[in-house]
């Protein structure tokens, strides 16, 4: 299969929700500019294709690229579980573009499409990375294989233009979990969906970098309390500002709960957004590690060097990756020298023809033993000191890492309490090989 990757203008006015001072009558409907002719005639060919084969289609949304595929067919839904690898018993997100629609897929015209419980969060944070769980109605227009077998469906309404205009001309919600292969770390822009499914899909939208960089917070209004079920874009204390959400408490663990029940949402049973390498995570708590890496582990990249898997001259070198946020500075105190600005990575974001647009900068040097010999070399990444931004660019340092061979990742962790740092630690807690608390 021939994966082709569509750049689609992404930077104009695409359209527009109802002019209604009513925060939910606004969401009724998504309206396409007629302006925005340059990217619907680059959807266009997408959302037929959505409509009538059953291989899925990735594309932008303001959180992670997605895997979209009709709702409402079978065929097309079993297609996403396929080109991913994905589990059978781990549900889809449905994705729509207005209430009209999620009307359609509710059966209730005429009527309320959000329950009361969800009217405070999604006047709030929709359209936007917040996705709730809704009774699934019997009978029910959405394919079995999206529910996974429960008797309820995660829905959202993304904030991204690009892909509230496919939903629309589509014309079909989109059942779309994250555009990665099952178990890797998500991907934030179309090269990283290329590098995991390119040959297993036909089609890849490209529109940019994804702003939020993990994905949507997925919360449970039908029990009580309700509950968070994985964090993301919207943080808990952001949910306990809302009325009928004060008391919201969290449902998700951060490790991987394979051989337990189904799951209740994405993210919750099975290994995810884990690289190639083995990732050793510095918790915030630790505090041997504030100041970067502790001495035994960099006694012990450097004693072990030789035992690397990449040759450089004939001779084995070990690869070390470090992802810094709050505390570290650069290197994160292993021993390296001429760490400098990595024009290789420059290069590679300006020959991929597509929009990268990473919120870092990547640099190298070389990694030294104590005796001062070069053994190998440190590819060094700082996502800033903001947590959204931090956020943002997680899962790319992730891949860009595994993309230069690192062994070992050694990252330093945030503190998790409240907003989307709990998405971040989450996401860096299923990933990691390996602890520092």
């Amino acid at each position: 299969m021939n994966t082709r990757v569509v750049a689609v203008p992404h930077k104009g006015i695409l359209g527009s929700f109802d002019d209604s001072k009513d925060p939910l009558g606004r969401l009724e409907h998504w309206h396409i500019h007629r302006d925005a002719r340059d990217a619907v005639a680059a959807l266009e060919p997408a959302a037929e294709y959505l409509r009538t084969k059953d291989t899925p289609v990735a594309f932008p949304t303001e959180t992670v690229y997605g895997l979209g595929a009709d709702a409402t067919r079978s065929a097309s839904v079993k297609g996403i579980y396929s080109a991913k690898g994905r589990p059978s018993d781990n549900p889809l997100i449905v994705h729509v573009c207005d209430l009209d629609m999620l009307r359609t897929l509710l059966g209730s015209r005429g009527q309320d499409a959000i329950p009361a419980r969800y009217q405070s969060l999604v006047k709030k944070f929709w359209p936007g990375p917040l996705t709730i769980l809704l009774p699934n109605p019997d009978p029910s227009p959405l394919a079995p294989e999206v529910t996974a077998g429960l008797d309820s469906f995660g829905v959202r309404m993304p904030s991204s233009p690009l892909a509230l205009t496919l939903i629309k001309l589509a014309g079909v919600p989109l059942a779309a979990p994250s555009a990665n292969a099952s178990t890797k770390p998500s991907p934030t822009t179309a090269q990283h969906v290329k590098d995991d499914l390119n040959g297993r899909i036909e089609m890849i939208l490209d529109g940019g970098s994804c702003q939020v960089g993990v994905e949507s917070t997925v919360v449970d209004g039908l029990c009580d309390p309700p509950v968070v079920l994985r964090p993301g874009g919207v943080g808990i204390d952001e949910l306990r500002s809302c009325p009928g959400w004060e008391h919201v408490v969290k449902a998700y663990k951060d490790q991987s709960e394979e051989g337990k029940a189904a799951p209740r949402a994405p993210g919750m049973k099975y290994k995810h957004y884990s690289p190639r390498a083995r990732v050793v995570l510095y918790e915030s708590s630790y505090e041997n590690g504030r100041a970067g890496i502790v001495e035994a582990d960099a006694e012990a990249v450097a004693a072990t060097a030789n035992g690397g898997t990449h040759a450089v001259n004939g001779t084995a070198r070990k690869t070390v990756g470090v992802i810094r946020t709050k505390r570290w500075k650069p290197a994160a105190g292993l021993r390296c020298s001429k760490l400098r600005l990595d024009a290789r990575r420059i290069g590679h974001s300006q020959q991929s023809g597509q929009h990268d647009e990473m919120p870092y900068d990547v640099c190298a040097g070389e990694l030294q033993n104590e005796q001062g010999e070069t053994v190998g070399q440190v590819f060094d990444i700082g996502l800033g000191q903001e947590t959204r931004g931090i956020a943002q660019g997680l899962f790319s340092a992730l891949r860009e890492l595994d993309r230069w061979g690192a062994d070992v990742i050694f990252v330093d962790g945030i503190d998790d309490e409240l907003d989307i740092a709990a998405a971040v630690m989450n996401r860096l807690r299923k990933a990691a090989s390996e602890t520092r608390a």
